[in-house]
């Protein structure tokens, strides 16, 4: 519903609602509609700096491998979840980047996570008295940098069907060597 639309469905006098409130409500109804709208077309640039952040920065393939379906790139790194499966959504996707998954293999990318009790509610001499540890990550991230890498992984392989070679080619935005070996639709 429009701002001014709001405003004139609301009588005026009527008791506990005053206009500039209820304007200031659907202004901030309007803002989170087009904050939403915007989250859900990620402009192109951001989805290759997402990529690119998850390749390299982060070097998540390592553990999700380059598609995120699990077949990670090096085998001395643990297996990480096959994304492509996953049913997270954007918050369940930060919070695991950010505050890792403590006693599993997934670091935490915030440089804080666990300094003041942000993640989980835990502190790290919380998680050490009870036996949970977190490996390194290769590098922390900026919350715009897991923005960016949530915005990717929603818009190319979270809840995605398995590559093929066209689904290839719309990740890498081009036909690349991995595609040869995927199989074609059909």
């Amino acid at each position: 519903m429009h701002a001014t639309a709001l405003l004139t469905a609301i009588p005026e006098g009527v008791k506990g609602v005053k206009r500039p409130a209820a304007l200031l409500a659907a202004l901030a109804l309007g803002c989170a509609a087009a904050c939403a709208a915007r989250a859900q077309t990620p402009d192109p640039g951001d989805l290759a700096e997402g990529r690119r952040l998850y390749l390299n920065k982060g070097n998540c393939q390592a553990c999700h491998g380059w598609a995120g379906d699990g077949r990670k790139m090096d085998s001395q790194m643990p297996d990480g979840a096959n994304l492509r499966e996953s049913k997270l959504e954007r918050e369940g996707l930060v919070l695991i980047i950010k505050c890792g998954r403590p006693g599993r293999s997934m670091p935490a990318f915030d440089r804080f996570a666990y300094s003041d009790g942000r993640c989980y509610g835990m502190k790290l001499d919380q998680l050490k008295s009870r036996g949970l540890t977190l490996p390194d990550p290769p590098a922390t991230l900026q919350p715009r940098e897991v923005d960016l890498l949530v915005d990717f992984l929603l818009a190319r392989v979270v809840g995605k069907d398995p590559m093929n070679r066209a689904s290839c080619a719309e990740y890498w935005g081009s036909e690349v060597e991995a595609c040869a070996e995927l199989p074609s639709i059909k």
